[in-house]
């Protein structure tokens, strides 16, 4: 008679078969689509740097966040059909946040920075799902919608009991996150994750100064964000919000040498796009380590 501990054991080792053999099927997909999702993403700021540029050289051009950068890529020919691509690769994206943030397969959770980098990921999940919404709804032709607002959710919150002190930690939290940017910058953190053994030496180091260069200039976008976040909190006040395009006019209207530093910001924002495609072609992907 085969006991009780036998059968429930082999019906485990069953479960646990299927469940790598399952992994082993996804994880190609997973693969595809986060590659896919970084060069997407990268796409987003490049576009989004490039007509930042064009305002500091006085070309015209304009300094908007992620959702405007879309607005302005369905306004071009074929625009339509380049947002329906977009949504398939933010899409992909938020799907491989979300496979970082609940199977940590970077193997990042050893500690809090590790739990916090995790949550973060979660986060980006949610925004990126939201950009991924505004494009298809711009690829439909039926408008970004009224959801996706940083000035309606963020004068809901101030409505809410206590709700300044939430804006007013999330506002830390932003410019926390800025400053821990800058620190992965002058570390080139990024390159811990990316195959070097496939890299020429030059292509190493480009990918090394333009990454901390992007990294850092991004970095500074979010500090900006997230000091706006945090007066607009104080002063009860969501006029003062303030998201990319907000922060890079805080960056333009410094005296003496705004356009300048714009234009320096906006370089940046390129270069970050430029990495992110680096990383869809040279990061190291294992989904099927957490699934």
């Amino acid at each position: 008679m085969v006991g009780r501990g036998s059968v429930a054991g082999d019906a485990a080792r069953d479960a646990s078969d299927h469940a790598e053999e399952a992994a082993r099927q996804a994880s190609p997909w997973v693969e595809k689509l986060a590659r896919f999702g970084y060069a997407a993403k990268g796409v987003v700021y490049i576009v989004m740097g490039v007509l930042a540029i064009l305002v500091a050289v006085g070309l015209g051009g304009s300094m908007t966040d992620q959702a405007g950068t879309l607005r302005v890529m369905e306004s071009v020919p074929f625009g339509r059909a380049m947002l329906g691509v977009m949504v398939a690769g933010l899409l992909g994206y938020v799907l491989w946040r979300s496979v970082q943030a609940v199977m940590d397969p970077d193997e990042d959770c050893a500690d809090l920075k590790g739990i916090a980098t995790r949550l973060g990921y979660a986060g980006s999940a949610l925004i990126h799902a939201g950009f991924a919404f505004t494009a298809g709804r711009l690829a439909l032709g039926v408008g970004e919608g009224e959801g996706f607002s940083s000035g309606s959710w963020t004068a809901w919150l101030l409505s809410q009991p206590l709700g300044w002190l939430i804006l007013a930690t999330i506002g830390a939290g932003v410019v926390g996150g800025g400053l821990f940017q800058i620190y992965e910058a002058y570390h080139a953190e990024f390159r811990k994750y990316l195959k070097l053994g496939e890299m020429g030496d030059g292509t190493d180091g480009w990918i090394e100064h333009g990454g901390r260069f992007g990294v850092a200039a991004r970095g500074v976008v979010f500090v900006i964000i997230g000091v706006f976040l945090s007066l607009a909190a104080f002063h009860s006040d969501a006029q003062e919000i303030r998201g990319f395009g907000g922060a890079l006019a805080a960056v333009l209207y410094q005296p003496f040498f705004g356009y300048f530093l714009l234009g320096l910001v906006a370089f940046g924002l390129v270069a970050y796009g430029l990495l992110m495609i680096a990383v869809a072609r040279y990061r190291r992907i294992a989904p099927h380590k957490g699934l």
